[in-house]
């Protein structure tokens, strides 16, 4: 979504076309719509699948429905100053649609064909790993052509089934193989970030995660400490449930144990399942290289306790975390508290600690199930936290931290309700996110009354630049933190302060 300030007075012209049979992913859709938007006249845009989030997207932005009958046909939204500028901006938008397909419809090249399947190109180039970002309907055959072609997987993509995950981690043990995913954020593997990864320094700490935000929390912490990384191995947020087992993250620690790089390895996770979490602690008691825990659950320590606990097993002393007050800063009115997440185990982690305190948090990833959110809402009444990363929130949609239009909406909505006291968010910097997701959040922060706390994820070689981010998002009156859970405990300070 791309929203202008109008640059005349007079009304402006709507125009909302659909295309059906043709398909695009959803960060192509977003440049396509950052592109139309800035056309001339242009005052608002969205280029998407017509998906139901999607269409309440468009809805929010006061465009008319469009007559669409399926969610997998395409919309065109353009509003703009006048005809010339809708209808050039419309046409546009057709045209770079239309530009992959014609540069790929010509015919007797005499260039080396492509391979046209995963693996043939793995036999191809000799790849020993894939990274398959596919939509999930897709994503289980690539997978399971990769792991046939003798590749290990990282399985970036979502809204893979959980039948289909436990017979690609299968296969993967029958072959040796690793399968990082499905819903892999965050991986460093031979000192190469992907997905949703930090420009970090090599070193001594290896991770095991079932938590692509929870691993980017401490890879970023310990990089504010000045310890580097060997590898991180994500393993998909669901690996430590009951019906997987922990299938990769076994197999995740034996490679670790085993690499010479290695000194300590850290297993994180959301919420784990008790039966689970005590077999990968029994399988890390018999490993020869010490192993910590950051699973995340009631009684257990946060992300920056077990940070600071692996700082001292290594001999390093533990930094003051950086935070960057605001000036000046808002004082909390009575009311409730919002969280408004794009990671799922930074939205567990505040939810654990500010339900001590608060008692019921209502969300979309709830700690209870008696405490979820009404089907098909964002919002209730009482203390709520969301996770727009979450698989019914990225259908159709790019992830959050790549586009933020979806949470950025809701901010203003929250920030719209007079019982809201204290918005909460978080921020996350490096590869594969918003080359610069301030920007796109500062002019939200100029509309909202209430005190804002952002938690800012991100390493010291960011290309996002963190001390700049957090400046910026400072001198805009947010309180910023590095760390998550401080952050919570300061938005907890400030109900405190209210009361």
């Amino acid at each position: 979504m791309l929203v202008n300030d109008p640059e005349t007075g007079s009304a402006p012209v709507d125009r909302v076309a659909v295309r059906a049979g043709v398909y695009a992913d959803s960060v192509t859709l977003l440049q396509l719509t950052q592109t139309v938007g800035q056309a001339p006249g242009v005052q608002a845009a969205l280029v998407a699948m017509a998906t139901e989030l999607n269409l309440q997207l468009l809805a929010g932005m006061g465009f008319p429905p469009p007559p669409t009958r399926s969610p997998h046909e395409l919309f065109i939204a353009v509003r703009a100053a006048d005809s010339a500028a809708a209808d050039a901006a419309t046409g546009l938008a057709e045209q770079l649609l239309a530009a992959p397909r014609r540069a790929g419809s010509s015919e007797g090249s005499s260039a080396e064909q492509p391979s046209r399947t995963l693996g043939k190109a793995a036999d191809r180039y000799g790849a020993w790993l894939a990274l398959i970002s596919v939509p999930g309907q897709h994503a289980f055959t690539e997978a399971m052509d990769a792991l046939q072609a003798g590749c290990d997987v990282l399985l970036f993509s979502d809204n893979v089934s959980l039948e289909q995950e436990i017979v690609l981690k299968d296969a993967a043990a029958d072959r040796g193989l690793l399968v990082m995913g499905p819903d892999c954020g965050t991986a460093i593997v031979g000192g190469v970030g992907l997905g949703f990864a930090h420009t970090l320094q090599p070193g001594p700490v290896g991770l095991v995660a079932a938590s692509g935000t929870g691993a980017q929390q401490l890879l970023c912490l310990l990089d504010a400490a000045g310890v580097g990384v060997s590898a991180a191995l994500g393993v998909g947020g669901r690996d430590l449930s009951e019906p997987v087992a922990g299938r990769s993250s076994l197999a995740a620690l034996r490679l670790l144990d085993e690499d010479p790089a290695t000194e300590l390895i850290l297993v994180v996770s959301k919420p784990p399942a008790a039966p689970v979490a005590e077999r990968l602690r029994s399988a890390a008691a018999t490993a020869g290289t010490p192993v910590r825990f950051a699973l995340l659950g009631p009684g257990q320590p946060d992300l920056t306790a077990v940070a600071e606990a692996v700082l001292d097993d290594l001999g390093v002393p533990v930094p003051d975390w950086p935070r960057w007050p605001a000036e000046p800063a808002r004082h909390a009115a009575a009311g409730w508290l919002r969280g408004l997440f794009c990671g799922g185990t930074l939205c567990d982690e505040a939810m654990l600690i500010a339900s001590a305190e608060l008692g019921p948090i209502r969300s979309n990833i709830p700690l209870q199930p008696d405490w979820a959110l009404p089907p098909g809402s964002l919002t209730a009444a009482g203390h709520s936290m969301v996770d727009f990363g979450a698989d019914e929130l990225t259908r159709g949609r790019a992830h959050p931290m790549i586009d933020p239009s979806l949470r950025n909406q809701q901010l203003r909505a929250a920030a719209a309700d007079p019982a809201t006291a204290v918005l909460l968010l978080d921020v996350l910097l490096g590869h594969g996110a918003h080359p610069d997701p301030v920007a796109e959040l500062l002019p939200v922060l100029a509309e909202l009354r209430q005190p804002v706390v952002v938690s800012l994820i991100g390493a010291q070689q960011d290309r996002q630049d963190l001390v700049g981010s957090a400046q910026r998002l400072a001198a805009a009156g947010a309180e910023v933190f590095c760390s998550n859970a401080m952050a919570v405990r300061h938005a907890l300070a400030l109900l405190r302060g209210a009361s």
